[in-house]
Parts: C-alpha cells; structure tokens; sequence
C-alpha cells in the first residue's frame, strides 16, 4: 500500500478495484477497474489529484501515511469516484485548499457534504505554483460531465485527465506498456460505454490537448500511458476513423424463427464478404455490444413480437444504442410476428439519436419462408453495396 512513483515529483496513490462487477449499476466490469490519485511534490508545496471512490478510501489513506502536509487538493471531476474521498482527505488535511472547476464547484458542493466557500473555482488556463514545479489548468468539458477538467504538470509534462482517456483494467502494472493490448482494448470498451455519446466533444478536447509536450497521460482509471500516443491515436480512431466492414446484429428469439432469420442473413453477408457480429440479448455483454458500435457502419436488430411490439429485451438494447449515439449509417430490422404489430415502427422512434439510413427490414409471419429468405438475400444485397462505398 505504498505509493508508487511516476516521474521524480508525482506519485501515484490511488487504488486497484479487484472486486468490482458493475458500475453505476449499469456497466459490466469484466475486467474490474481503479480509481487513481496523485500526489504531486513542488520544492515548496504538495498537491493531491483527485480521491478514489469512497469504498476503497482506506487504501488512499493508507498511502498518504507519512505525507505530513499537503497544502492543495485537486478535484478535476465531481463524480463520487474519483471525489467521493475528498471529505476525508480534508479532514486528515484541514489547512489544505481544495481545487476545481467552476462547474465543478457547484456540482461538489451539491454532490458532496463540502461547503462551496471551502471550494477555490479556477478558470481555464490557470497556474498554480508549487514552488519548482507549476500545475496549469485546462477546461475539457463534457468528457464526460461539464465539470471536468484536465492538468497538466508543465517541468514534467505529466497530463493528469480524469476520466478522458481511462479504461475500467484492473492490473498491477501501473504502466501501460506492461501490456498495450490489453490495455487499448479495455480502453476502447471504455471509449463505447461513456465516451462515444459525446465523440464531438471528445474530439474537441483532443484538439485542445494536443498542443502540449506530455511525456505521460494519467487518467483516472486504468494505467498510465507512457506512450501517450497509445491513447491518442486510438481516440482519432474511434471518433472518426475508418469503418469497418461488419454488421451488428443483437437479437432476441422466443420460438426459433427469428434466431433462423439471423443465421440466414449471417450466412447471406458472409457470402458476400461482410462479417457479422451477432449478440443474443439473453445473454449478451451489454459492453461488448457498445464497443462492437464504435466503429461499425450498419445495425441489423433481431426481434420476435411481443403483445404487438419488439420483445422487452431488444427495447432496451434499443434504448442504450440510442443513448450511445455511435457513429451508424444504416438500420434495418428483422424479425418474427403472430398475428401483427407494430416492431418496425416502435424501434425507429426509440432510435431517433440515430441519424442513419433505414433499410428495408424483413418480418415473417410465424416461420420464415422461401420468400422470406429471399428478401435476407435482398438486405444482405443492399448491406453489401453500401459496405462498398464506404
């Protein structure tokens, strides 16, 4: 439980989350998470950066043991994650000043028991000073609350970003490069889940950042880039990079003619060259179906009917599509009905964010037919020919 170096002025002193499942009661953790801190030693002042989730505030406490001072503290986002330990820290730290941004001022203060006269708002491009060592603050809004900022420790070129750039990775490397894949991989599920509804943002932020010399980006959660290119690079991808030549299809079947639907048009697509990612609902890893969208051009959703409309489960699936806003072009939809309904039309409206193409979708009545696998062939046509030109 020892504070574990960076540079030669920051530590980090945050802690590894071996145990947590789901986030937000809504996010799988396969791979766990960490929520950093960082303390950061000028010749004549200390400052904290930011104070784990509350769960895990003894580990945070336990390496600061030794630090007799710390004269500033920094929150650079107000979600209890990473300030839900900003009560404790300023009380082991009375004297010590507590930092953020405007927005993150009032958010603090309604979001935690801290009085907002005990709150220093600092604007964007603003320096503290800690002697040899000077921290500047840069506004990056909306990545992913309108508080958050970043800052950046100038001698050392060290970009401390909050949750821009992290990735929910358990590990003891406190390194990225210990294991790159593994750690771009978490950070592109990261990426889909909480990034990638506000990609314009993220983009701008990217654009705002990308004027600094940085040796090191340390986010909030997961490891510290070395190679801070890793991270970078990857973000230019996935906001507005390539597309890859797949289709997402996530389904439901209650009686088996809707899974026939799907492996119909699966093996349709795969004739004709694109790759299929398909996800049962019942089952499906919510993350992995966000992270597939990051960069896929067309959804196909499989759905039975249920008392006229799509079945419960691909309501929701809808739902967070819609709330991720990935970057699609076209929709379609399949499926299966009894007697009739309305599936087509109550899944476009729940996909309004979608600005996408809407491809003819194919329902059957019961069991699909000859005719019905003809129209799949159709789609799988019409799928493969936009795939061509993009």
């Amino acid at each position: 439980m020892k504070a574990r170096p960076i540079t030669p002025s920051v530590d980090w002193v945050g802690a590894v989350d071996w145990e947590r499942g789901l986030f937000d009661a809504l996010i799988p953790l396969p791979d766990r998470t960490s929520y950093n801190a960082y303390l950061v030693r000028g010749s004549e002042k200390t400052a904290l950066i930011d104070a784990v989730d509350p769960s895990l505030l003894n580990v945070l406490m336990t390496r600061l043991e030794g630090v007799e001072k710390i004269d500033y503290i920094i929150s650079l986002h107000a979600e209890q994650d990473h300030s839900g330990g900003l009560p404790a820290v300023m009380e082991k730290y009375p004297d010590a000043q507590l930092f953020a941004s405007p927005k993150g001022k009032d958010t603090l203060s309604t979001h935690l028991p801290i009085p907002a006269e005990k709150i220093q708002a600092v604007q964007d491009g603003e320096t503290l000073s800690l002697g040899d060592k000077t921290l500047r603050f840069i506004h990056i809004p909306w990545v992913h609350w309108p508080d958050t900022m970043a800052a950046y420790l100038v001698e050392e070129k060290v970009l401390f970003t909050t949750d821009f750039f992290g990735s929910h990775l358990a590990t003891s490397s406190l390194f990225a490069s210990a294991d790159e894949g593994r750690v771009y991989d978490a950070a592109r599920r990261y990426y889909a889940e909480i990034m990638m509804p506000l990609r314009n943002m993220a983009q701008k932020n990217l654009d705002k950042l990308s004027s600094l010399d940085v040796a090191f980006i340390a986010p909030s959660h997961g490891p510290v880039y070395d190679r801070p290119a890793l991270i970078t690079d990857a973000y230019a991808k996935w906001i507005s990079g390539p597309y890859r030549n797949v289709v997402i299809l996530p389904f439901v079947s209650m009686h088996g003619s809707t899974l026939k639907m799907v492996a119909a048009l699966s093996e349709s697509l795969a004739e004709r060259g694109v790759a299929v990612e398909a996800f049962d609902l019942t089952t499906a890893d919510i993350g992995r179906i966000a992270e597939a969208l990051v960069d896929a051009p067309t959804l196909v959703v499989g759905t039975p009917t249920v008392l006229g409309g799509p079945h419960p489960g691909v309501i929701g699936a809808a739902y967070l599509v819609n709330m991720l806003k990935p970057r699609l072009k076209y929709l379609s939809v399949i499926g299966s009905y009894g007697w009739g309904g309305k599936a087509v039309d109550t899944l476009a409206g729940m996909l309004e964010n979608i600005k996408a193409e809407l491809l003819p979708p194919v329902l059957c009545k019961g069991l699909p037919t000859d005719e019905d696998f003809r129209s799949l062939d159709a789609l799988a046509d019409a799928i493969a020919e936009k795939h061509s030109t993009l």
